[in-house]
């Protein structure tokens, strides 16, 4: 009877009967590696599911040569079976994250599709045109069309209508203070209290949909070549009548506000030998002192540069200040002890704090032990005069440099934006680590006190009012990303100023501003301990807040811990690879302890967090924080000083030519990438970045979701063109109104986005022409509210580079 059904259904076509067993072969080749890789897995500890999968796909594909229609039927449909019982188990098992249909479908997408093609091909190779089993193939693809267009639209990222998300909820009539004034935006985060928070409130939740570019502006300043890693991260300052922003090499301009027209624009001709030390090449801010008035230079735009100069720029003109320093600059690098020029600057801008002008310095990291100091230093903002310099071995900050002395080498430095509040004379300062960032046998106890901390040192003198270590030892390079934020908070029926910080270990801390008391509890957490490093320590415990939700990954009460369910891949051959390294990676949850060998460990969360620079936008009204973070682990390799061969900066050697980070004078170098497959992809599923909204009164997580799309990334660097929200690593932070509004652009996508502050709905989108690393912010002039957001990229992050600075308004009535 087969026999005879083989005559009566003879292949009408030799096309369709090759394509059928090109097909079979290519769904054995992929069952042969998913089955040689799941072996490996399970000799590791593994699942056995990869290993049963491909087999399964073997047999389909053997059914398939062998022409049993109905068994090769059989076959596929077991295998299919089997892949989308497992891939519901494992996402089940690990609970149901934001993007589990985008992990779904990268599990099982393939490998349906493929058996579907077999048997379609399979079809339309056995039977002639017009029977029931070829039109069965068309209608099957029609379907499948259609319920794969369902779930893309139903994924798809769209913002919700106006008329039903404009919640008008009232700001209390206790409003906290604002230091920034509608017009104004004085300082990175609008005031050095770092909140992100404008008073603005012409754009609203009902009318941000009407939002639209008003003008743009490029600033012509590009990478000058391959070496260099540009990505400007600034957000702009509007003081008076005019805009001032600074470009990757520290160009400043100053632009009318309405329309964009360049009034000034200064060149530091910053060499380009000096950026190559960086890993980005950054100037998140200038600073702004004085006021208008006759004499020149009354009022005073201050820039720093790359090759360590800090210069003050009459306002405007755009011309130094020749009473500054020396003819208008302060040399940065005195007392440094360099050796190589870039090794050290700032990247983040000058605070200016009443007539100071404080200023940290990111040093390049894991490049050797005794790198330059971590010093952070207070001048005089008229005169250039060195008032200051606090350092974790300095503990007499005023004490003057002895001739030919040098700020002591390898201390924590502070890279990121400082915050300030006048009214308690304080500074607030969140540092890094030491010279060497994943291994510490050396350091002294004063740098493990002020290591990934707080600070809050005095602004006349620079003594240490009171300090928190938010990371204990740390070797996992959780230094302190994110500005500190100081705002007004009731705790137990009273008001009390407190300073709020979010860290990439995901917590967020809140202490009394002047004294250092925790205001939420803190609990000191067992941290995993067992076999390190060569003469390292490492700390029994380490602090967790827990009255906030915590964002080292995916948002809850605890620090998320990932097991081998977590693993990703876009076909069943990289998802066996990623499963494989993590099998053979030291993992115990965070703060695993670094080791060395081939295999190394697994760092989660990675280097960029958690939280990182964009810091957190806190509505003081509302009460309420808006945090980003991303969700993307390292693969941490410690190489033994045998075996390393790259050469620190310092000795004649530099990052873009570094494989291993080098470590100089410690016993190991260090490799740290991202995580990813042999296809340029996460190894973890998504999402890999969050926003989210929490209630600073009740420590109530509001809502949470996926921040970015995957319109403009994809495998192997190939952007999808998909506005899938999948949540993508993301650096940047937000902008906060009055009105209840969040703007953020910080995704890998370019976009920048409104949200509802309350609600977390998503009320507007505007397409960018690079990407939007860095931080939005808003003012009104002549009674019109802008929205300005610098597009300039990362190329890191690998999103599009640019050098646009795009402003939207309303439409003029």
């Amino acid at each position: 009877m087969e026999q005879s059904d083989r005559v009566a259904t003879a292949p009408p076509s030799r096309g369709w009967f090759y394509l059928h067993r090109g097909l079979l072969l290519l769904l054995g080749l992929l069952g042969l590696g998913q089955a040689v890789l799941g072996g490996w897995l399970l000799t590791l500890g593994g699942t056995p599911m990869h290993l049963v999968c491909g087999l399964l796909l073997l047999v389909a594909a053997w059914l398939g040569f062998r022409a049993s229609g109905r068994a090769e039927a059989w076959g596929a449909g077991l295998a299919a079976v089997i892949a989308i019982g497992w891939a519901v188990a494992e996402i089940a098992g690990k609970g149901w994250m934001p993007s589990w249909i985008i992990d779904f479908a990268s599990r099982v997408a393939l490998v349906l599709v493929l058996l579907a093609a077999v048997l379609a091909a399979s079809a339309m190779a056995r039977h002639r045109p017009g029977h029931w089993a070829r039109r069965a193939v068309g209608g099957a693809l029609a379907i499948c069309l259609l319920l794969v267009g369902g779930l893309v639209a139903l994924l798809w990222e769209r913002p919700e209508d106006p008329a039903r998300t404009a919640v008008r909820t009232p700001l209390p009539a206790n409003t906290a203070e604002v230091t920034n004034t509608a017009e104004n935006w004085r300082a990175y985060a609008g005031s050095n209290l770092g909140r992100h928070y404008s008073p603005a409130a012409q754009i609203t939740p009902a009318n941000v949909h009407q939002l639209q570019e008003a003008w743009s502006h490029r600033s012509g300043d590009t990478a000058p070549n391959d070496r260099v890693f540009y990505s400007s991260q600034n957000t702009p300052l509007k003081v008076g009548d005019s805009l001032y922003f600074c470009s990757s090499s520290a160009q400043v301009f100053a632009l009318d506000p309405a329309t964009g027209e360049q009034r000034w624009h200064y060149d530091p001709a910053t060499p380009a030998g000096a950026m190559e030390s960086l890993f980005s090449v950054a100037c998140r801010a200038v600073g702004h002192h004085g006021a208008p008035g006759e004499a020149a230079c009354s009022e005073r735009i201050f820039a720093a540069t790359a090759d360590g100069r800090l210069i003050a720029l009459d306002a405007r003109l755009g011309q130094p200040c020749e009473g500054f320093g020396t003819a208008g600059v302060v040399d940065l690098t005195e007392g440094m002890g360099l050796r190589d020029p870039g090794f050290a600057s700032n990247t983040s801008g000058p605070a200016v704090v009443g007539d100071f002008i404080i200023i940290g310095q990111q040093v390049s990291d894991n490049q050797r032990r005794d790198s330059p100091s971590g010093v952070v230093r207070a001048y005089d903002a008229r005169s250039g005069a060195l008032a200051w310099a606090w350092d974790a071995h300095r503990p007499d900050a005023q004490a003057p440099l002895a001739p030919g002395e040098i700020y002591p080498r390898g201390t924590p430095n502070v890279w990121n934006v400082i915050s300030a509040d006048e009214s308690l004379g304080l500074v607030f300062l969140g540092t890094g680590n030491s010279g060497a960032d994943h291994w510490g046998g050396d350091r002294t106890e004063a740098e493990d006190r002020f290591t990934s901390a707080i600070v809050a040192v005095e602004l006349a003198t620079g003594a240490t009012r009171w300090s928190y270590a938010t990371v204990q030892h740390d070797l996992w390079d959780y230094d302190i990303g994110a500005q500190p934020t100081v705002l007004d908070i009731p705790i137990e029926g009273q008001l009390r100023r407190a300073v709020l910080l979010g860290t990439k270990t995901g917590s967020l801390f809140l202490f009394d501003a002047a004294t250092g008391e925790a205001l939420r509890p803190i609990e000191q957490r067992p941290a995993p301990q067992g076999a390190t490093l060569s003469a390292e320590r490492l700390s029994p415990t380490q602090p967790q807040s827990t009255f906030y939700p915590n964002f080292a990954a995916h948002p809850g009460p605890e620090p998320e811990r990932i097991d081998a369910r977590h693993t990703f891949g876009i076909s069943p051959l990289d998802a066996a690879w990623c499963r494989i390294q993590f099998h053979q990676m030291r993992y115990e949850g965070i703060y695993t302890p670094p080791v060395a060998g081939e295999h190394g460990m697994l760092l989660f969360p990675g280097t960029i967090g958690g939280i990182n620079w964009g810091g957190v936008g806190v509505d003081n009204g509302r009460l309420i924080a808006i945090t980003n973070h991303s969700r993307l682990p390292n693969h941490v390799v410690m190489v033994p000083r045998a075996e390393v061969t790259d050469v620190a900066v310092g000795d004649g050697g530099a990052r873009p030519d570094q494989e291993v980070a080098p470590q100089a004078n410690t016993p190991y170098g260090v490799k740290r990438p991202i995580w990813f497959s042999p296809l340029d992809m996460p190894c973890i599923a998504p999402p890999w970045g969050y926003l989210a909204a929490t209630d600073l009164a009740s420590g109530e997580l509001l809502w949470s979701r996926p921040l970015g799309t995957a319109f403009d990334t994809g495998p192997l660097g190939t952007p999808l063109r998909l506005r899938i929200q999948v949540g993508t690593p993301n650096i940047g932070g937000p902008l906060l109104t009055a009105s209840g509004l969040t703007f953020i652009a910080a995704a890998q996508d370019n976009y920048l986005r409104a949200f509802q502050t309350e609600t977390g709905r998503l009320l507007w989108t505007a397409r960018l022409p690079a990407g939007g690393q860095a931080s939005p912010m808003t003012y009104v002039h002549e009674g019109r509210q802008y929205v300005a957001m610098v597009a300039t990229g990362h190329s890191r992050l690998e999103t599009t580079t640019g050098d646009h600075l795009v402003v939207y308004a309303l439409a003029e009535r």
